[in-house]
């Protein structure tokens, strides 16, 4: 047994004598501001609003680095104070994490910068400097928050019993007869 074809007609979409053109308009939208979105006045407000719209998602991401670092603390303290596998999987993730992010900083931001997503200005170190300021400065503290970890892991050192092998002894000032 087979089924009949059936075709869809798609042009008939557009026809005013559609059954969607007879619907309402939705809550809220009213044909003075569909009038108005046409005009030349409101498409240079929705390129100033589209603007501030990718300035605000920059800061956004400028500062996510920050947002995740409660997390990662909590997972540094779940993690123990010992030297074990989980635990270095976790130090070593924090501490090259803002390495990658610094070096794709410029790719990161393209989607943000102002004016066409095609202009070669997207992805130079100019554009958008506070953002790519405060980015950097956020991946600092998560580099910090790696670095802290490893001091109280004993992994760094920092105590004068670290050094021992590299430090140099005059002659003993006592002398031996034999």
């Amino acid at each position: 047994m087979s089924l009949p074809a059936t075709t869809l007609d798609y042009v008939s979409l557009g026809t005013s004598n559609s059954k969607r053109s007879k619907l309402p308009p939705p809550p809220g939208f009213s044909e003075l501001a569909k009038a108005q979105s046409h005009s030349k006045s409101s498409t240079a407000a929705a390129l100033g609003s589209l603007e501030a719209l990718k300035v605000k998602r920059a800061w956004d991401f400028a500062i996510s680095p920050v947002k995740s670092l409660p997390m990662q603390a909590f997972m540094l303290y779940m993690s123990g104070g010992g030297v074990q596998i989980f635990s270095m999987g976790i130090v070593a993730m924090l501490l090259l994490s803002p390495f990658k992010n610094v070096s794709a900083m410029n790719t990161a931001f393209a989607p943000f910068a102002p004016g066409p997503p095609s202009s070669p200005s997207t992805k130079s170190l100019t554009t958008l400097p506070l953002q790519k300021l405060a980015y950097l400065g956020c991946n600092i503290l998560t580099l910090a928050l790696g670095l802290w970890k490893c001091r109280s892991m004993g992994l760094l050192p920092t105590g004068t019993g670290d050094w021992l092998a590299f430090e140099t002894r005059g002659p003993s000032p006592e002398i031996s007869l034999f």
